[in-house]
């Protein structure tokens, strides 16, 4: 295969926004839009596959790449999401989302959707809630890697009332197009989780390299990773396979992927808690060291989780209650049931916004119980908004209910 075929190849599944062209050394990827740091994943990604005697060159805005083969040897011929080293670097999934986010997505090449978090990565993924959930998971847990975990928030509950996507565009998600028209659109299967579990089994692996473990630690690990194995099946299990068309089926989406979260993080944490506990501090200490070096690896620089945390774009999130007047023409009863819908709103937003700072200097077993708790806390905004939201739409007819849908979809930023 020529290096142009495989260099296409990756990047179908890297950006649905990239140009390649061919070169005479090689392939040049040219990226803009929200996609230009995916340089810095490329460089930290790169290497891991063994290319210490392949190189790569900056020239201008572009990176020219001298070979790509060694990284698509394990990439899936159907999705290159399934691909551990790709999935396990944070940085690369935020720019994998936001490729598969945007390309279903009506705002263009260069737009930045209003749903976006503040690291630039998307919690919705056409009718996909949290992509690569439980890696976010396991990296805040294991590492301390807040980026991914505590960017979400309430402008997620929000982007699930007023959804930005048609059920056109829901659609190609679920049965991804490959023509040209409109371009390929990575299936939401591929980024709820690798059904080979090389994710779940990524950290044990990790924890074996950096630290010597003695024969009751390594048991104790063997059992940690089998419960890793687990949770990952669990949140896996409901992956969509079909189009939510309503905010309603939207939220019970969510509630249901963040219920299989808090399962699994029920299923991983006692193992996590036994193993950690069998650890002297000396190898405690090296753990931690490890974590931030992979922390400090990732060349960009972060937003504090915090600002997506308790909304730091509150003009993206505004309730639109003038413009849901203007479309439906409300009555009296329809006014008031919105009434109640937007108080619930304002209850769940300040429940998201209260406490979801991520504690400093905590081990993983702490950490995970963080996770658990802000779970919880996702999982009570919903039940707020959800029951109000239906009682909403009940008094709606088929008209209003489809101008209350096209709200969403008709934003562009």
């Amino acid at each position: 295969m020529s290096i142009f075929r495989i260099g296409v190849a990756v990047l179908v599944a890297v950006t649905a926004l990239a140009s390649a062209e061919p070169a005479s050394a090689g392939l040049r990827i040219r990226l803009g839009g929200p996609f230009g740091v995916i340089r810095s994943a490329f460089a930290h990604m790169l290497p891991v596959r063994g290319l210490h005697h392949r190189h790569y060159a900056r020239r201008g805005g572009a990176v020219r790449l001298a070979s790509v083969r060694d990284t698509v040897d394990t990439t899936s011929r159907t999705d290159g999401f399934r691909n551990a080293e790709w999935s396990a670097n944070p940085s690369a999934r935020v720019q994998l989302a936001a490729s598969a986010a945007l390309a279903g997505w009506h705002g263009g090449r260069g737009a930045h959707g209003w749903w976006r978090h503040e690291d630039g990565g998307y919690g919705w993924v056409g009718p996909l809630f949290w992509p690569f959930a439980y890696q976010d998971i396991y990296d805040y847990t294991v590492w301390g890697d807040t980026s991914g975990f505590w960017g979400y928030g309430y402008g997620d509950l929000y982007a699930a009332v007023f959804a930005p996507y048609g059920n056109d565009d829901l659609t190609r998600y679920v049965a991804p197009s490959r023509g040209r028209r409109h371009g390929r659109i990575i299936s939401v299967a591929s980024m709820c989780g690798d059904a080979k579990d090389d994710a779940a089994t990524a950290a044990v692996d990790q924890i074996r390299q950096v630290v010597q473990l003695n024969e009751e630690q390594s048991a104790a690990l063997d059992d940690l990773a089998g419960a890793s194995v687990e949770a990952a099946k669990i949140v896996r299990a409901v992956c969509p396979g079909e189009v939510a068309a309503t905010a309603s089926l939207r939220l019970a989406a969510m509630q249901q992927r963040l219920e299989a979260m808090v399962s699994a993080v029920a299923r991983v944490r006692p193992a996590l808690e036994r193993f950690y506990e069998l650890l002297d501090d000396e190898q405690k200490g090296k753990l931690e060291a490890f974590g931030e070096g992979q922390r400090k690896q990732r060349a960009a620089p972060k937003p504090s989780p915090v600002r997506s945390c308790q909304d730091a774009q509150p003009a993206s999130f505004q309730w639109p209650g003038g413009e849901i007047e203007a479309r439906l023409h409300l009555d009296d009863a329809q006014r008031a049931e919105l009434a109640v819908l937007q108080h619930m709103s304002a209850k769940a937003r300040d429940i998201l916004s209260y406490d979801c700072q991520p504690d400093e200097g905590i081990l993983p077993p702490d950490r995970l119980a963080s996770v658990d708790t802000r779970l919880d806390a996702l999982l009570d905004a919903i039940k707020l908004v959800r029951p109000a939201l239906d009682d909403f739409y009940a008094t709606l007819s088929d008209e209003q209910k489809a101008q209350f849908e096209a709200i969403g979809p008709k934003r562009t930023s």
